[in-house]
């Protein structure tokens, strides 16, 4: 069973960073993707971006690209999301979650698994 631990949020100013960690255990092999998705309070969640496992190659979402990145340490099966730039609309509940090939590269993902997530809030 596939588990992911999402932290590292906190409150940010605009133009500010911030650095979201993602542990996971238990991936059955290395074709899986890990995603990064966001919620807004009264939105429906999105896809943020994802890394393979395997191989490291990465996508983002258009109104992301160019201030975040997403990485990949595999000796402490971590995936981080590098969040600078930030917006205020960039507020929300960041999850990460994973699943085989790249189906959480897909913003309309629809797993079930997303875990509790953790809050960025980014003032003004």
């Amino acid at each position: 069973e596939v588990q992911l631990q999402a932290s590292g949020g906190g409150l940010v100013q605009t133009g500010g960073s911030l650095r979201l960690s993602c542990v996971h255990s238990g991936l059955p092999s290395d074709d899986y993707a890990i995603g990064w998705f966001r919620q807004a309070p009264g939105k429906a969640r999105e896809g943020v971006s994802c890394i393979s496992w395997r191989d490291d190659s990465t996508n983002f979402a258009p109104y992301v690209k160019g201030r975040f990145t997403i990485s990949s340490d595999h000796a402490k099966n971590t995936v981080y999301l590098q969040m600078n730039s930030l917006r205020s609309e960039d507020t929300a509940v960041y999850y990460c979650t994973a699943d085989y090939d790249y189906a959480v590269c897909d913003s309309s993902y629809s797993g079930d698994d997303w875990g509790r997530g953790t809050l960025v809030t980014v003032s003004s």
